[in-house]
Formats: structure tokens, sequence, C-alpha cells
């Protein structure tokens, strides 16, 4: 008794693993123990193969389906109740199909009354030049882009179709447009 006193001060979880040993040891083997379960222990499923539910839970399932909305709403408030969950907003998987129409018909009225984005940045893409005026074209190139030599500029020429330059104001892109076309160059902003 002294014993089971001390180990009472260790802990509860003590307490309760020194039990079960000691029912483990004194009980004969017809006689049942009181913490262990009288159902038996569930059986792994192997991958791919359908899952066993125990009949006690297909029985309840059953009952479930067999509500009423009004039931399954009253179901659902009472377990809440008893197990203390607080609501909570759930999400739901499937929204109805009537949300979405509704939700696209405001983002369009919101289109609609905000103003159109302008662009800002542009690109000048060279897509073709004509031939008799190659060597024009590659001074031109040397001129008005920055950092090209002769031989840079005639391989950047010869590489077309090419993004001649990426995210400038318009107003650049235009005035390389209209040196570029000047010079036999077929270019297009985008």
């Amino acid at each position: 008794m002294q014993a089971l006193r001390s180990v009472s001060a260790a802990g509860p979880g003590v307490l309760t693993c020194c039990l079960r040993q000691t029912a483990w040891r004194g009980a004969s083997a017809g006689q049942q123990l009181r913490w262990r379960s009288a159902e038996a222990l569930s059986v792994p499923v192997a991958e791919g193969m359908p899952k066993v539910y125990p009949e006690k839970i297909q029985n309840i399932v059953s009952d479930i389906s067999k509500l009423t909305l009004i039931e399954v709403a009253d179901l659902n408030e009472l377990l809440r109740k008893t197990l203390n969950i607080p609501d909570a907003p759930v999400m739901a998987f499937g929204a109805p199909m009537g949300a979405p129409a509704a939700a696209k018909e405001e983002e369009d009225d919101e289109e609609m009354a905000a103003p159109a984005k302008v662009q800002t940045s542009f690109t000048l893409k060279m897509n073709k030049f004509d031939e008799t005026k190659k060597v024009a074209l590659i001074k031109e190139v040397k001129a008005k882009l920055e950092g090209f030599n002769l031989v840079q500029a005639k391989k950047f020429v010869e590489s077309c179709p090419c993004v001649v330059k990426s995210d400038i104001p318009k107003d650049e892109a235009e005035a390389l447009l209209e040196a570029f076309k000047a010079v036999g160059a077929e270019c297009v902003i985008e």
C-alpha cells in the first residue's frame, strides 16, 4: 500500500501504468480486464482496398441519411451544444451555381466603374528588314541603341526577329519605330 501511495504522488500517468501492469499480472486467462476495450482492434486496410466500416458506424450513417434538412440542422445544433463546439464559419467545397455568376457580375460592374489600366511600358520588336537597306539599318542600330559596336549591331540585325528594346516609355518606342522604319526595318510596338 505504501508503494501505491508513492506511485500516486509521482503523477497520474505513472499510477495508470502501474495499475495496468498489476491488473495484467493478476488477471487469469479467462478474466476480462476493465481497462481493455470489448471490441476487437480494426485491421489496417491495404492501399487500394475498400475500407470496411463497423456496423455501428454504418447504422448511424444510414439513420442520418434518412433525416430531412431541418432534422439535420437540429442534429447539428444539438451536437454543437453537447460537444461544446463553437460556431465558426465553415467554407463549403462546392458553392451554389448562382454565386459565381453573381460574383462575376460584380467584377464586371467594378471593371466598368474603375478606369482602364494604362500601359506604361512598351516593347519594340523588329520582325524583318529590307536586305537592300541592311547596312543603313546596322548603322542606325549602332547609333540608337547604347553599347553596340558595328559587329554587335550586325549580329543583332541578322538575328531578326528580335526584341529591340523592352520596358520603355511609349514616346521612346515610337521614336525608335520611326527611325528603324526609315531604314527599311519592319517593327511593332507591344
